[in-house]
């Protein structure tokens, strides 16, 4: 029988065995480490992730060490087109690990039920988005009559006059965060649930300030849920011990409970048999009818969908309202520092008939016209590319035969590997845009004196403001903006 000395010497010896062995035997070994703990083990990018620190550590290692760069293990980021976003996102790699059901997006539930976010493999999430892709398509939107009118609703009735208020005050300032994120929820939860049933924080300042406060009190507690469910699910049930403060929990409720309100509102109001243009919830109505027609031909007439259906527009509401304030809040900033910009846009918009001014009658310049205008989509476009609402990885899983990455093929990556890339790294590629670090709307309005394939990777290669495709929601813009 072995002693005690002889166990302590045997055990360390055979961890690092079969730490050694494990590291030759992984492809990643050959792949650029961002750490020199990085092959061995995930421990090092999970207190990255941790310290919330990821994005500018990510930046700093592809700079350094080229487009593949190995994160753990199990574990990659792209930084390159061919060979990297190209055959990850548009060649359909998992959400889900097939081994072992991790689903970095599951996290994005709500009311219980996966939403087309949330959901963790392809076919189902395909699915989802064939039911909603017409209404959110740009043909709809710009040619939407009921979007039209909510907006010219909200625009004329809530934000101008409210503007008119704070510069006829006595400071005449304001704080533009607010007042953006509450007009891009109000035009998307508008086209969800029609402007009856919608919110209306424009008008309600201090319901805007409670949302908000819900909304942001939960950002830094994503960690441990997130990137380690299991475990924090198992502290949870087994040992009583939550990874997160309760009033996280309670946040979430409270939110969850004030969409279906809405969802509630708009349901009534598809009863009724005459409805006002602006009142029509165009999403919630081509939504609901896909997932019952859905739910009967896979004999689920019996179940309750409110809640699916609940799960769906919170997240497009959530993903509409805060990803489109986020931008147009950096729009905002970019301007006021950018008196010339500001100048050329301002008499760009002086061109649009009718003119938007309050004394105005109440109707909005054709979309399509509004859409064209140059030095506006400059200005949005720069921004996108600067200041990514999502700037950070976007996890995919390799399939189980593995696939080569690089721009060459340089490496092979075995299956069940996670694998991201980082708009807010990408956008930073000086080979394709010069300055990079700059806000230079210009660069958009002198697309016509560059080669096409120049103007090809600016444009879409390596633009990548709404990830591997253009979401559901992303058409809106053509309102928000």
């Amino acid at each position: 029988m072995l002693d005690f000395s002889t166990l302590a010497l045997i055990l360390p010896l055979a961890l690092l065995l079969q730490v050694a062995v494990s590291y030759v035997r992984n492809p990643l070994r050959k792949v650029p480490a961002a750490h020199p703990l990085a092959p061995f083990t995930s421990l090092w990018i999970s207190s990255i992730r941790w310290r919330q620190i990821e994005n500018a550590t990510l930046k700093a290692a592809h700079n350094r060490l080229g487009p593949i760069v190995c994160l753990g293990p199990e574990e990659v980021s792209v930084n390159c087109v061919r060979g990297g976003i190209r055959d990850v996102y548009a060649g359909g790699f998992e959400k889900r690990d097939a081994k072992s059901g991790y689903n970095w997006y599951g996290f994005f539930t709500n009311f219980g039920n996966d939403n087309m976010f949330s959901t963790g493999l392809n076919k189902p999430h395909s699915a989802r988005k064939r039911m909603l892709s017409n209404i959110y398509s740009k043909s709809v939107i710009t040619a939407s009559p009921v979007l039209q009118a909510q907006v010219s609703a909200i625009l004329y009735e809530r934000l101008l006059p409210r503007l008119t208020a704070i510069y006829d005050g006595a400071e005449g300032v304001f704080e533009a965060g607010s007042l953006i994120s509450a007009s891009t929820m109000d035009i998307v939860t508008s086209y969800i649930f029609g402007l009856r049933a919608s919110s209306n924080l424009l008008g309600n300042p201090d319901e805007c300030a409670w949302f908000l406060d819900l909304y942001k009190s939960r950002h830094g507690w994503t960690f441990w849920p997130q990137e380690f469910p299991r475990f924090t699910s198992f502290l949870s049930k087994y040992l009583g011990i939550s990874m997160s403060p309760v009033w996280v929990a309670g946040a979430n409720a409270e939110i969850e409970k004030w969409t279906k309100t809405m969802c509630d509102g708009a349901a009534e109001v598809m009863q009724q048999s005459s409805v006002e243009t602006e009142d029509t919830p165009s999403v919630y109505i081509q939504l609901s009818t896909a997932v019952r027609k859905d739910a009967m031909k896979n004999d689920l007439a019996a179940m309750d969908l409110n809640p699916v259906i609940a799960s769906e527009v919170l997240d497009h509401l959530a993903a509409g309202f805060d990803t489109s304030a986020i931008t147009l809040t950096y729009v905002v900033h970019e301007l006021s520092t950018h008196r010339d910009m500001q100048s050329r846009l301002q008499n760009e918009l002086r061109t649009l008939s009718p003119r938007l001014v309050a004394a105005s009658s109440p109707s909005l310049p054709d979309p399509k016209v509004v859409d064209a205008l140059p030095v506006l989509h400059a200005i949005i476009w720069e921004t996108l590319r600067l200041h990514s609402a999502i700037p950070g990885p976007q996890p995919r899983f390799t399939p189980h035969q593995g696939c080569r990455l690089g721009p060459n093929g340089d490496y092979f990556i075995p299956g069940g590997v996670r694998v991201s890339a980082s708009a807010g790294i990408l956008h930073q590629n000086e080979q394709v845009y010069k300055r990079a670090s700059e806000w230079r709307p210009e660069r958009w309005l002198d697309l016509d004196k560059i080669d096409e394939e120049k103007r090809k990777d600016m444009e879409s290669r390596w633009f990548w403001a709404f990830a591997e495709g253009e979401c559901a929601w992303a058409p809106t813009w053509r309102y928000t903006k």
